[in-house]
């Protein structure tokens, strides 16, 4: 479907026929948007493995900090290649907590990552890199533009997008205005979203998600 044909299928479904209209068109885009990206999260419905800009990171040595895409929210592999080399080495995703329990001086070791602890916004590699090269990720992620133009679609796959239009009603009813402020309608859409595309899960279990527990083959320090 497009922006075009989910902005109409919601004002039908909403009941939308005034003119002017209930809701505006700028605020229905934007719960769209906010949808896909909600179902992408708890459906996991967008994995990338090959987008450079997503899977690549320049490692410099000394560096052990790197910045992931702003739409990567889970990794599924990582690995490091020195430069010149095509071999890659297998990073293990773990906690802080296991690192301190394995070796307490891991903060300063130094040589080949084999260890990486991701947050929401970054990857700390253990031990601290000591050649420059290039850090291969995969994992799940977010759409990586809005919708904006009537001809836009969905990023996601087109049997889901009929169900985005509930996120839409969740959010438009639970707007405190008095003509369409209806609390009952936005809950059961918010169910009827949820019962598509799952719960979100919180932020408990996506850390706990992307570290390996229990840890099977750990690479042994250098």
């Amino acid at each position: 479907m497009t922006l075009a044909q989910l902005i109409a299928q919601f004002r039908r479904d909403a009941d939308d026929r005034l003119e002017p209209p209930l809701f505006a068109d700028e605020d229905i885009i934007g719960w769209l948007n906010e949808a896909q990206d909600e179902a992408a999260i708890r459906a996991r419905l967008l994995h990338e493995s090959s987008n450079p800009a997503q899977c690549q990171i320049a490692v410099e040595a000394g560096e052990a900090v790197y910045t992931l895409h702003p739409a990567l929210y889970e990794l599924t592999y990582t690995a490091f290649a020195r430069d010149g080399d095509s071999r890659r080495l297998h990073i293990e995703l773990v906690s802080t907590e296991f690192l301190d329990s394995k070796d307490p001086d891991w903060r300063t070791r130094e040589g080949d990552p084999g260890y990486a602890i991701q947050d929401d916004t970054t990857l700390r590699l253990a031990p601290n890199p000591t050649s420059p090269g290039i850090l291969h990720l995969e994992g799940y992620r977010l759409p990586l533009e809005p919708m904006e133009v009537d001809g836009d679609s969905p990023e996601i796959h087109g049997a889901h997008h009929r169900p985005l239009v509930q996120w839409a009603l969740h959010r438009a009813f639970a707007v405190p205005d008095k003509d369409t402020y209806d609390l009952a309608r936005s809950d059961a859409a918010e169910a009827e979203f949820t019962r598509y595309f799952g719960p979100r899960p919180d932020a408990d279990l996506r850390r706990v998600t992307r570290e390996d527990v229990p840890h099977h083959v750990a690479p042994d320090w250098p």
